[in-house]
């Protein structure tokens, strides 16, 4: 049997066999005499959620049975090996790819088989009929929407049910779930999915209204600014009838000077956002009553000008991400993370932001710094590793009470040996990501001699980022979306010591990488901003520049020069109600993806890889595509000709302070630039 352990990166890497140092020679031997793998069974096809035995066999070139280890790679979300156990994750196709590794001077490829895993779905046991609040009266409509789950409750994506009215005389069903009553009486309105049915039974009743009026909303608004209406239905002596079903429509006339788009706005309900200026109509129906609202739309208005202040350049390496801070000295410093800099971080001294400069570098064994924090009371520094030339990476604690020239205070790694991506610094806990598997909470309150407190590892999940707020932990878990745990606030029974799970919110993108809470300064309301990372652009129309190019610009090869191309956008969930997370709006741009997030006085800064660092006005109710309804305050693309990659804008982190706004650049290093006052007031 075959023993796996893990490794993660892009893909999951299973290595069979750990190598003691002493064997390391014979297994390089052993290794060499691989002619061919052999996989059994092959293909493979295994239900989600459930486990089939895989064997991988290496051969020498006589047939012989060679013991070495096997690596075995596969696609994390949809698979997994355990103990020469390979379990069905999510269902789809995928290729498993296992080989031999040869030593890096040998003139021959190495032996692979490639395994095909089919991932099925587990059987429908149930399905659930969702209508839309409401009473069915004659000539009134409500939507119905299914689910289809399994026997563990979970739902099945996209399933397609087939739905039935049982007497079309009384009320149709069409293949949306739109159920239109035609007159009084009784029917069963039922859905089916794989030989399962689940069904509702109505009374449709004589329509009671005689007439309809909207009210709500204002007659001039911005665009932007979320509409709410309402549509009241009476009697002939003017009761109001709360139950009745209402059908909304828009129509749209555009500004002078305005090409209409397709789709000028949306309507969800009585609640309705503008993208572009002109004049809008909403219009209610509820079975033979129609009621209409015109009012007008102008430009939101809120561009202000972006002047850059000052630049601390970096020419030997990529920059990775910063955090902006008051030291205990009152001067204004940023620590700067790097890759490929000779396992250094920065920091600089920004009390003159338009003279930013190096006070220190620290050095520590990584290969990848890719974040930094500072706890609010400017006490310790925390530094991520990836990448150590002993494996064990973990995090490096600073001692800030020289903050121009911090020292080491510790470093930890036990439970964290897989790579540290990321972390999050309270004044006395420190919650660093172990191997994009699990985040392990630390106790820092002696930072020469951090403490295990507790952990959290969400079940078939991959964590990127995590954020704490109000002793709630968020993190952003790639296709399992936002996990919300009870980490010492206490209404769900967790604590510090004891993480308890409130929800996890899946994302329609599949791949969330940051995260944001944030209380709207305008509304009272409590938002989430969740980013997706996605590194590719593969199968849309422009899919951008290779992987060889994202290099410096070689004159002699001719090759490099150009950024990476992403995609991938910024997702908003209003989480008033943790245990009823909704999602409201996003703010996405063409041809572009998103990277870490930060808000703060209802705005968005927004650190969009090659799109640059953006400015977004978030205030008041947030719906729909933020990004074509003129939100944007400010765009700068940070294109500096002398920089790792010259003009080659590539925004990794972002963060307002003391009136400028500091962002790190993969190219080009530490920015800082300041809003212009605008000549007249933002309404």
């Amino acid at each position: 049997m075959i023993r796996f352990a893990r490794f993660c990166s892009a893909a999951v890497i299973f290595t069979a066999l750990a190598v003691p140092q002493a064997h390391a020679q014979d297994e390089l031997q052993r290794a060499l005499a691989v002619t061919r793998l052999e996989a059994s069974p092959s293909p493979v096809v295994v239900t989600q959620g459930e486990r089939t035995p895989v064997s991988l066999t290496a051969y020498d070139a006589d047939g012989n049975v060679v013991d070495v280890p096997i690596r075995v790679a596969g696609a994390f979300r949809g698979i997994r090996f355990e103990d020469g156990f390979l379990v069905g994750v999510a269902a789809g196709e995928y290729q498993v790819f296992a080989t031999v590794a040869l030593p890096p001077d040998t003139d021959r490829a190495p032996p692979m088989v490639r395994i095909a895993v089919t991932v099925n779905w587990p059987g429908v046991t149930s399905i659930d009929i969702m209508p839309e609040p409401g009473t069915l009266y004659a000539g009134t409509t409500l939507l119905h929407e299914a689910t289809a789950r399994h026997a563990d409750g979970s739902a099945r994506p996209g399933a397609t049910v087939q739905w039935r009215s049982s007497d079309p005389d009384v009320a149709t069903v069409d293949q949306y779930g739109y159920v239109t009553a035609a007159a009084a009486g009784s029917v069963r309105i039922s859905a089916t999915f794989e030989n399962v049915t689940s069904s509702m039974n109505y009374e449709a009743m004589v329509f009671p209204a005689v007439r309809l009026e909207i009210t709500g909303g204002a007659e001039v608004v911005r665009t932007g600014d979320v509409q709410s209406f309402a549509a009241v239905a009476r009697d002939a002596e003017g009761l109001i009838f709360g139950d009745v079903p209402v059908v909304w429509t828009l129509a749209y006339k555009p500004a002078e000077g305005v090409i209409a788009p397709s789709a000028p706005g949306q309507l969800d309900g009585g609640r309705m956002v503008a993208d572009v200026p002109g004049v809008y109509t909403v219009m209610a129906t509820a079975g033979p009553l129609t009621a209409t609202r015109r009012f007008t739309v102008e430009p939101r208005d809120v561009v202000q000008r972006l002047d850059v202040v000052g630049h601390g350049r970096q020419t030997t390496h990529y920059t990775s991400d910063l955090w902006v801070f008051e030291g205990l000295d009152g001067r204004d410093y940023a620590l700067t993370g790097a890759r490929q800099a000779q396992t250094h971080g920065f920091v600089w001294d920004v009390t003159d932001p338009s003279n930013i400069f190096k006070t220190d570098s620290i050095q520590v064994d990584a290969r990848s710094l890719n974040d930094v924090k500072v706890s609010p009371d400017a006490r310790y520094a925390v530094i991520s590793r990836e990448g150590a030339s002993n494996r064990r990476n973990g995090v490096v604690i600073l001692d800030l009470a020289d903050p121009a020239h911090p020292t080491i205070a510790s470093a930890y790694d036990e439970g964290l040996t897989g790579g540290v991506h990321n972390v999050f610094a309270t004044n006395d806990y420190l919650f660093a990501l172990s191997g994009g598997d699990k985040y392990v909470i630390l106790d820092v309150r002696d930072i020469y001699n951090p403490k295990y407190v507790s952990e959290y590892n969400h079940p078939d999940s991959r964590i990127h980022d995590v954020w704490v707020h109000d002793g709630i932990a968020y993190s952003a878990e790639w296709g399992t979306g936002v996990v919300m745990v009870d980490v010492g606030n206490g209404r769900w029974g967790g604590s510090i010591e004891n993480p308890v799970l409130i929800t996890a919110y899946p994302l329609p993108s599949g791949q969330t990488h940051a995260i944001f809470p944030y209380v709207s300064q305008s509304t009272g309301k409590f938002y989430l901003f969740a980013g997706d990372e996605i590194v590719s652009r593969r199968g849309l129309a422009w899919e951008g520049n290779g992987p060889d190019h994202r290099q410096p610009y070689d004159p002699e090869t001719g090759r490099g020069g150009y950024p990476r191309a992403t995609s991938g956008y910024i997702q908003v969930i209003d989480l008033t109600d943790p245990e009823d997370p909704q999602m409201v709006a996003r703010y996405e741009v063409p041809e572009y993806g998103t990277h870490n997030i930060w808000v703060e006085d209802d705005i968005l800064y927004q650190a969009y890889y090659e799109g640059g660092m953006r400015l977004v006005d978030v205030s008041g109710e947030l719906m729909g595509n933020l990004y074509t309804q003129g939100r944007e305050i400010a765009v700068f693309k940070a294109n500096d000709p002398l920089g790792w990659i010259p003009n080659a804008p590539a925004a990794w982190g972002v963060q307002p302070f003391k009136g400028h706004i500091f962002f790190s650049d993969i190219s080009s290093g530490l920015w800082s630039v300041k809003l212009q006052p605008r000549d007249r007031p933002v309404m």
